[in-house]
């Protein structure tokens, strides 16, 4: 698949960390790719246009997930009703990690360092929410390991619809062969894209995020 790098999900499992917060993504310098499912409307003007617009609502929070099999759990393979469309949305880095750096965490924790009442401020002042979940493997089972997702909304909306994207691919076809494998119980012929976990330059955006080396 082009600009889509695929390997078996066995020889990956091998490499990957098993627990900690870790952005498993695909991604080099310049761009990642993160996955988002809709109804056909909205999925086959983005492929067609390579932006969102027509039904895409600019006004509601849009998450990404740069993990292909949270997305998968998220979708349940492509086959949840309005989930359907299946994209891959290359997106250019420096936006993830603007995105990143406006992100509040959507949840309160006493890790975060700061008061309930300071991080309510924050949140209502964001237009970015970090959330950390369980990671899934390919049959839905809950993981130690995090996976994160991003949520956006407002001006960061607006700029992800369109300037922050590279490419749009649809992938639902691929999710559907693959799908065949899991409910087989063939993981050994599994093919997914191929991830390993993201670390930034920006040493404080990485302590912000829990992520480790």
């Amino acid at each position: 698949m082009k600009e889509f790098k695929l390997k078996k999900y066995k020889e990956q499992l091998e490499d990957w960390p098993q627990k900690g917060h870790h952005i498993m993504a695909q991604y080099d310098d310049e761009k990642i790719i993160v996955y988002q499912s809709y109804r056909k409307e909205i999925g086959e003007f983005a492929v067609k246009n390579q932006y969102f617009g027509g039904a895409f609502s600019l006004e509601r929070m849009t998450w990404i997930k740069p993990n292909f099999l949270w997305m998968m759990y998220r979708n349940v393979w492509g086959t949840k009703e309005g989930q359907e469309y299946v994209l891959a949305i290359h997106l250019k880095m420096d936006a993830l990690k603007r995105y990143l750096e406006n992100a509040v965490y959507s949840t309160y924790n006493d890790r975060l360092g700061i008061s309930r009442e300071e991080w309510q401020d924050q949140v209502k002042e964001s237009s970015v929410r970090l959330q950390w979940d369980p990671d899934h493997d390919p049959f839905g089972k809950k993981l130690e390991r995090r996976a994160i997702q991003i949520g956006l909304r407002n001006e960061f909306t607006r700029s992800f619809s369109k300037e922050d994207i590279i490419l749009i691919q649809d992938i639902s076809g691929f999710v559907k062969e693959q799908h065949q494998f899991v409910l087989n119980n063939d993981l050994e012929n599994l093919m997914i894209p191929e991830e390993k976990p993201l670390l930034f330059d920006d040493e404080k955006l990485n302590k912000k995020l829990r992520l480790k080396c």
